[in-house]
């Protein structure tokens, strides 16, 4: 029997990968929850179950023409940590207050320029050691997702530009005005994607991870029709040619662009999300894409409910999924009562069978 309950979470996630029948789902938590939220008992959940899904970055950027400053002190109890890119043209700054960010670093015309700056002349270099290393720590709990991280936190540039430099607000205005700064920035720092991505395939990873984390109320069909699409071709292309592939951390509203989707050889969907965060149900997008393997991961809102409730739906969305190219995940946030949630699905996906 293939993906059965005795074989590790490695090899049921490989195997799913693969395309053969899911018997026994894995369900895997991101590395980045495992590190950040110690107040979960993560070693009770591993041993009953709970597989990881780690991100190792793959890439080294040296930047001749930027200088990184960082500084930290407290206010009202709280870290502040402000972050200064400092070029030979002029300055970019942005702070955080906790995790969260106050401010972003380009807020006129100007400060697109200086981006720039900030990246001219940069190399890009394949380095493989965070992922070996990772492999080694994961062992047979999980596998490793190739990580391109740089510019922004490994993202699309226009996306990088939304969320991590320019802010929602202000890229959407920039963006519906095509400001030439920004609209020379953005595909300047495409041709600087496609480089990582070359330097990416040279790495052991076979999966690697876009975290595009898209707000199409926003960016609308037509757009990522015209800025997105094109890109992913081209990405696509270099990963096929070295035989790896390409899943996108897709989390949110997705039905306006679901043909798009599936004219796009992404292998896998990764933070799938059924209503009401997104808005396609699971079996919706097994139908959409039924080629693509759907990392899903359960409304949080589920886990305020019954057990009963809970085991409902959770046996739905592993019916709807399958038979083959499946996960579950905790991947958006830890879930409500997770101390009695947790267990309830890994007990509930040991009794599952062939989707059952």
């Amino acid at each position: 029997m293939t993906n059965d309950k005795t074989m590790t979470n490695r090899a049921r996630l490989e195997a799913a990968l693969q395309g053969l029948p899911v018997t026994h789902p894995v369900y895997a938590v991101y590395d980045g929850f495992v590190t950040s939220r110690p107040h979960v008992d993560w070693p009770r959940l591993s041993a009953l179950g709970l597989g990881q899904i780690n991100h190792a970055d793959l890439l080294r950027h040296e930047h001749p023409h930027l200088q990184i400053v960082e500084t930290t002190r407290q206010v009202n109890g709280q870290t502040r940590r402000d972050v200064r890119w400092i070029t030979d043209v002029g300055e970019l700054h942005q702070w955080y207050l906790g995790d969260w960010r106050q401010e972003h670093f380009i807020k006129t015309p100007e400060d697109y320029r200086i981006m720039r700056r900030a990246w001219e002349g940069v190399k890009i270099t394949a380095d493989d050691a965070a992922f070996i290393a990772s492999e080694k720590a994961v062992g047979d709990n999980g596998v490793t997702l190739g990580n391109i991280a740089g510019m922004g936190l490994g993202r699309t540039p226009l996306m990088v530009l939304q969320v991590d430099w320019v802010g929602l607000g202000q890229w959407s205005v920039d963006l519906a005005d095509e400001l030439p700064a920004m609209m020379e920035l953005l595909e300047f720092m495409n041709e600087l994607k496609l480089e990582e991505f070359r330097q990416a395939v040279r790495t052991p990873a076979r999966q690697i991870k876009l975290w595009e984390n898209l707000s199409l109320q926003t960016l609308g069909p037509s757009r990522y029709r015209r800025h997105l699409v094109p890109l992913y071709s081209k990405i696509l292309s270099i990963l096929n040619a070295a035989g790896k592939r390409l899943l996108v951390h897709y989390d949110g509203q997705l039905r306006v662009i679901a043909d798009q989707v599936a004219q796009l050889d992404f292998d896998g969907i990764d933070s799938l999300t059924p209503p009401p965060e997104g808005d396609l149900t699971v079996a919706e997008a097994r139908r959409l894409w039924p080629d693509k393997m759907l990392w899903c991961h359960p409304s949080l809102g589920w886990f305020r409910e019954s057990s009963e409730t809970l085991a409902q739906l959770i046996r739905g969305m592993v019916q709807a999924a399958g038979p083959e190219r499946f996960c579950l995940m905790i991947s958006e946030e830890i879930p409500p009562e997770w101390e009695r949630t947790v267990p309830q699905i890994l007990s509930l996906l040991q009794e599952t069978n062939h989707g059952g």
